[in-house]
């Protein structure tokens, strides 16, 4: 476990240099860990260091520095004119001009420039937050499947030694004329059984494995110690007060709401396109003095002197139907955002219903195994151990008893991995922690 808490802090401080959210983005929705220090490692890391994660946290600090290219003006002209013959003036030829321009949009059109950049880099930090629900998703649900299967494998260890002893009984058994050879032989045939369902086991746990480690960027190889499931959480589910907490928390509904308000700016900006856009300038006009001979002998007032001047220019908006194609553009793109948010809506309202009956239907089923189906089982092994040791029954039997319990056994632990996995999907269907822990 020294290891486990080493890899824990080495993941916090890739967690705080990869992914800390982008200014004016909403927090990264939290997650649970009950209590579970290995998946709260395992978490930190995928976070900390899956490379789709950085990207999208990188694409979403490059989207930030959209804004301020959008709100900003064109930048001005610059230009210089020299005349190869100059215009003659009273005060002498004109030599060379310089001139600065600057266009202006309409009134208004920077800063719905700026909304609308400023909307669309919101909505990719959602997509980074969103990812980042997804990777912990993922990663919950290989570990709960890693809890299974290591259960499971503790279980047919448990059958194994328990066909073992069996297989002892029996030969005890014939050796002293009670029993038959064809009772060591079956006995002997299910322990070969148990062996080969240990190395499925084995093989789907390799897989699991690999598929975490690949999430938390960690060698594909790299071993992760045997997951257990402790105390089950308990869980209040209110599918109204779930889907309250979706529509706020959720990054696929905060991206949506963004895309509403950006594609609303966009149709503000279409409709300014029928509004003309301003030139201001300032001209500087270099003259030379009077050189001829009447200017020579009488110098006019103000001989070569400079000159100044201003312009302002608007352009002609003539071309309508173009306009009117870009409004209709434009408010055809906000009618699909705002369809686009209803469907967002209803998948959360789908997925909080779904999950909400997943988790309640695997409660009751677990309240039946662990109440009725597990102590059942464990009574008619014994009931059938003790017939067979008596002579009473044979070993299909006992082969019989035994597999109902083993199915028992792998049925219980399989539902509570699923049950810790339906906290997960829950978890994302809502964007928070859930349950929700102490201090969270």
């Amino acid at each position: 476990m020294s290891i486990l808490r080493t890899m824990a802090v080495a993941s916090a401080i890739a967690l705080s240099a990869y992914t800390t959210p982008p200014c004016g983005a909403a927090q990264s929705p939290s997650y649970a860990t009950h209590g579970d220090s290995v998946l709260a490692v395992l978490i930190g890391e995928a976070l900390g260091g899956n490379p789709r994660l950085r990207a999208a946290l990188l694409e979403s600090r490059a989207a930030e520095s959209r804004v301020l290219q959008a709100a900003t003006p064109p930048d001005p002209a610059l230009s210089f004119t020299q005349h190869v013959l100059g215009p003659q003036t009273r005060v002498g030829p004109q030599f060379s001009n310089v001139s600065v321009t600057q266009s202006l949009p309409w009134f208004g059109t920077l800063s719905d420039r700026r909304a609308a950049a400023s909307a669309s880099s919101a909505m990719q930090s959602e997509s980074y937050h969103e990812q980042r629900a997804e990777a912990v998703r993922q990663v919950k649900l290989a570990y709960y499947d890693l809890a299974y299967l290591d259960e499971a494998l503790r279980i047919t260890g448990e059958e194994e030694q328990l066909l073992l002893h069996y297989e002892a009984l029996a030969r005890a058994r014939y050796s002293q004329g009670f029993g038959r050879q064809q009772e060591v032989i079956k006995l002997q045939a299910e322990v070969t059984r148990v062996l080969n369902r240990r190395q499925e086991l084995l093989g789907r746990r390799t897989d699991f494995e690999a598929a975490l480690n690949v999430l938390a960027n960690r060698p594909v190889n790299a071993p992760v110690p045997p997951v257990t499931i402790d105390e089950r959480p308990a869980v209040s589910v209110d599918d109204e007060r779930l889907r309250a907490a979706g529509l706020d928390a959720r990054p696929e509904v905060r991206s949506a709401r963004l895309r509403i308000e950006r594609d609303e700016h966009g149709v503000s900006l279409a409709r300014r396109r029928y509004r003309p856009d301003f030139t201001v300038g300032v001209a500087w006009g270099n003259v030379l003095g009077r050189r001829d001979d009447p200017g020579r002998e009488s110098p006019p007032p103000d001989n070569g002197r400079d000159t100044w001047s201003l312009t302002l220019g608007a352009s002609i908006p003539v071309f309508r139907s173009s306009y009117e194609a870009g409004v209709r553009e434009a408010a055809t793109l906000l009618s699909a955002a705002e369809e686009a948010y209803r469907d967002v809506v209803n998948g959360v309202a789908l997925a909080v219903r779904s999950t909400a009956f997943r988790i309640t239907t695997i409660e009751g089923q677990l309240a039946l195994f662990e109440r009725a189906l597990l102590p059942q089982a464990e009574q008619a092994l014994r009931a059938t151990e003790e017939a067979y040791s008596g002579g009473v029954t044979g070993v299909l039997e006992l082969l019989d008893s035994e597999e109902m319990l083993l199915d028992v056994r792998l049925g219980l632990a399989r539902l509570r991995a699923d049950y810790m996995k339906a906290l997960a999907e829950m978890e994302r269907a809502v964007g928070s922690a859930f349950p929700e822990e102490e201090g969270s």
